[in-house]
């Protein structure tokens, strides 16, 4: 039982983890474990220890907020990074690109038809040559 610990030291209180230390009124109680958080009509959060007895929940929370927060935006920087970092590699590679296939199929069709244009032409010209005796 947590509250034999109570008006004793923080130390005794927490060595059981399922206690709760608050340090305003030195009382030593069972961890409300259907809450995240303790209440504030059993601790204030500031006064709050659980685990160990340096690190009140107040600062535990701001911490793990900050540190959470740094995470999301480092991995959200990373994920930046990387995706342009694929598309300029991709870009200097020369890796197919859908711009660059499109671009391609279109000057090979026009190169094709160019080469026609000009086996045309040169029929002509040489039905011309014969008829004229040239």
């Amino acid at each position: 039982d947590c509250r034999q610990y109570t008006n004793r030291s923080c130390e005794e209180c927490l060595k059981n983890v399922t206690c709760l230390w608050c340090a305003s009124s030195k009382r030593c109680m069972e961890y409300p474990v259907r809450r995240i958080l303790p209440p504030a009509d059993l601790c204030e959060l500031r006064s709050a220890r659980w685990g160990v007895c340096w690190v009140n929940f107040e600062a535990l929370i701001i911490a793990m907020s900050v540190v959470g927060g740094t995470l999301l935006i480092t991995l959200g920087v990373c994920c930046c990074c990387c995706c342009c970092k694929k598309k300029s590699k991709r870009q200097v590679l020369g890796g197919p690109d859908k711009d660059d296939e499109r671009a391609a199929r279109e000057r090979e069709k026009r190169r094709v038809r160019q080469e026609e244009r000009r086996a045309e032409m040169k029929s002509r010209h040489d039905e011309i040559r014969r008829k004229y005796g040239t």
